[in-house]
């Protein structure tokens, strides 16, 4: 139904690569290397091969502490984040600090032990290991983990920011894209050789018996085709502007047509500076003139009207044509470009329907106010 186009090229959007992968690979190999390492050495220690200073005992010591501690801290707080913390984000950080004292105390008793079992804490120092260390283990792993908790979730977020900023300049170039097509659309109707043929015709057969009318269908269609090229400039124009575009298209058709085409336009003046999508209202009474004036000898009623209900803008193009439905609308027809105009620039509050009542075909055009 009305014009067609060729369907818009759709241009590719090349999602970034982050190191994120190759951070977590590489933090995994550090920790498996240092985790061998370290059981190398206890195990030696526990067999008696080596012995080690006082600076060794306390660095063997610090790096079980660290690791009995830092990695299921680590994997827990990587977990939670990812399926906890998103449901209840307000104790995100009462959530990560909770999990870091539950490992912090868990890890220093196990660590205690791991160290008691290779030599390093004599058997009856155990509970004086545990007591000494675990205050300075719940404090440092508090100061650690929230310091990294807080930097991954800024980072996480400048990440989302940016790919949203990406997303939105995607789409705006989309919506660029097919107010352009929209416009030449409706430029390539008009333009038309059987269109501007008529059309001069009409206007060469009104001047001798009406050269005021003449002259006023030229201003109409020189009107009409300036606000055609310019439709890409603004992705919204004022209703009162469509609305004069659609009654000065109704007259140049009219010189056509004459009586054939009937209509009526009771757009409240209160809506006059509501915002629309140019050509929007444009494209559904060419439709109906297209598909229902000319394929009638009888014409076509058409009657435009306009409301706001709460808090939305309702448009409407009624007329006594046969009807037709939007399931038959392809993305290459005028209608169809409409529709993914108003999902660009409203997304599901945008909506296109056609519905039929009282042997009337009414089309129906809503978004928020």
């Amino acid at each position: 139904m009305t014009n067609e186009t060729n369907p818009p090229a759709t241009a590719p959007c090349d999602t970034p690569q982050t190191p994120r992968a190759n951070a977590s690979f590489l933090l995994r190999a550090i920790w498996t290397v240092s985790g061998v390492t370290l059981f190398i050495v206890l195990l030696f220690l526990s067999l008696g091969r080596i012995r080690l200073s006082q600076s060794g005992t306390e660095m063997v010591g610090a790096f079980v502490y660290s690791a009995l501690i830092g990695v299921p801290s680590m994997f827990l707080l990587n977990w939670i984040a990812h399926r906890a913390t998103g449901k209840h984000p307000r104790l995100r950080v009462s959530i990560y600090a909770m999990v870091l004292i539950c490992t912090a105390t868990v890890g220093t008793f196990a660590a205690a032990l791991v160290l008691q079992l290779v030599g390093i804490v004599p058997r009856n120092w155990y509970w004086n290991e545990v007591r000494g260390s675990l205050p300075f283990a719940v404090v440092i792993s508090l100061m650690i983990g929230l310091s990294i908790t807080t930097y991954e979730t800024l980072r996480f977020r400048l990440q989302e920011a940016a790919l949203q900023l990406r997303t939105r300049q995607v789409e705006q170039e989309r919506a660029y894209k097919l107010l352009a097509e929209a416009r030449l659309s409706s430029l390539e109707s008009r333009i038309h050789p059987h269109f501007l043929f008529n059309t001069l015709n009409s206007i060469a057969a009104l001047i001798p018996s009406d050269p005021a009318r003449a002259e006023d269908t030229v201003g109409k269609l020189a009107s009409l085709l300036r606000f055609s090229m310019n439709a890409n400039q603004n992705s919204l124009v004022p209703l009162s502007q469509e609305l004069k575009i659609v009654r000065d298209y109704l007259e140049i058709e009219r010189t056509r047509f004459g009586q054939r085409i009937r209509y009526e336009i009771a757009v409240p003046e209160s809506l006059h500076d509501v915002k629309v999508p140019p050509l929007a209202l444009q494209s559904l009474v060419e439709n109906v003139v297209k598909h229902v004036v000319s394929q009638r000898p009888q014409g076509a009623w058409i009657q435009i009207t306009g409301s706001k209900d709460s808090n939305r803008i309702r448009l409407e193009v009624l007329d006594d044509g046969p009807g037709f439905s939007l399931d038959a609308i392809t993305p290459e027809h005028g209608l169809g470009n409409l529709i993914a105009r108003l999902e660009l620039l409203y997304g599901n509050d945008g909506q296109l329907e056609v519905t039929r009542e009282n042997q009337k075909t009414a089309v129906r055009l809503s978004f928020p106010a």
